[in-house]
């Protein structure tokens, strides 16, 4: 056999790419965007967010009250904007703070990039219901987190109101607990359970004054959560005569309102300040707030679990709330909304 032959390569064996077909040099330094323009997030729409761009945005200095000082309006304009790529899945909700570039002049079929977020002071959260561990985000940097509650028609639930309060606590945001139809029912029996907590309150009614729920509101970002029915879109078109938020009746049959806001969005109030108003929710999970935060929600119950022994659930069995609430102490209702939360915890933390 003769000897294989060896194989000799040159220059003409080189795969040359084509002139002309240059490729960009990978790099990790992202572009510093400092001609980055500040705005604030006011709707967000299948991976579109409209952004108020210009002076005078939520979120700015404020007074040891709280409270925002004067706005300077001047050349405001809303500006549609997607999500830039180099944010990933970083996720973008109504009241973030946040920089864009691009065409930011709010023109017609013009878009903007959100190019970075800026740190929240707060976030709202939820779960679908208590046992998905999956958090939902709903509104960054608010102040307040106004509870709307009907009187009658629907009927008041008191456990959602429990809900939401936690849902304030955990996210470091005042709550209001604003009571609506009080010409369809006296608002006593509901705030004897809430009175002992110092919970704030105003109580309105259609067509009624709403001065004092005005003072509370102005210079604030207050988000409005309810179920729904409670009369929360009819409150926010009273508030922001231009808001033309949807309304419609409670279903006569089942009790129950519909959702008429689809959408979350913020809305700027006439005398100073936002409120971001919400769909109707019927649930409000919670499975994303520890227990000991859900506890330290309930401080007319808080103080009694020191007598309570050892790794107490607080679910019975010798827990010293029972004789706490026997003798008193605390409303019953109360401890039978932070027994039921913690239930559902402990069920969700055995699955």
């Amino acid at each position: 056999m003769g000897s294989a032959l060896k194989r000799y390569y040159d220059e003409d064996d080189v795969r040359v790419r084509r002139s002309g077909r240059k490729s960009r040099p990978r790099t990790r330094i992202r572009p510093a965007h400092a001609d980055a323009v500040d705005g604030f997030v006011v709707a967000v729409d299948r991976g579109r967010y409209t952004c108020l761009v210009g002076g005078g945005l939520p979120g700015g200095d404020r007074d040891q009250e709280g409270r925002t000082g004067p706005e300077d309006k001047d050349e405001r304009v809303l500006v549609v904007a997607m999500k830039a790529r180099e944010l990933g899945r970083k996720g973008i909700v109504v009241g973030d703070r946040v920089a864009l570039v691009g065409d930011v002049s709010g023109r017609p079929h013009t878009l903007a990039r959100i190019v970075r977020v800026a740190e929240r002071r707060s976030i709202l959260r939820r779960t679908a219901d208590d046992t998905d561990d999956v958090e939902r985000p709903i509104v960054a940097n608010a102040d307040q987190l106004v509870i709307v509650t009907a009187l009658a028609d629907p009927p008041p639930r008191p456990r959602m109101i429990d809900r939401l309060l936690v849902a304030a606590y955990d996210a470091g945001v005042d709550p209001l607990l604003c009571l609506t139809k009080s010409d369809l029912a006296p608002p006593d029996e509901l705030l004897e359970i809430y009175r002992p907590l110092g919970v704030p309150y105003v109580v309105v009614y259609k067509g009624g004054p709403l001065d004092e729920l005005r003072e509370r509101l102005a210079g604030r970002v207050s988000v409005l959560v309810g179920h729904s029915g409670v009369g929360k879109s009819t409150l926010v078109n009273a508030l922001v005569p231009n808001a033309q938020r949807v309304v419609q009746e409670v279903n006569a049959v089942t009790g129950r309102g519909r959702h008429t806001s689809t959408s979350v969005v913020a809305l700027e109030l006439p005398e100073g300040g936002w409120i971001i108003d919400t769909p109707g929710v019927r649930s409000f999970g919670l499975a994303h707030v520890p227990a000991e935060t859900v506890l330290a929600a309930f401080p007319d119950l808080v103080d009694a679990t020191a007598d309570c022994p050892k790794g107490c659930t607080h679910l019975g069995d010798g827990c010293a709330l029972d004789a706490f609430v026997a003798e008193g102490g605390a409303d019953p209702r109360r401890l039978d909304s932070l027994r039921r939360l913690l239930a559902n915890r402990m069920s969700m933390d055995e699955s």
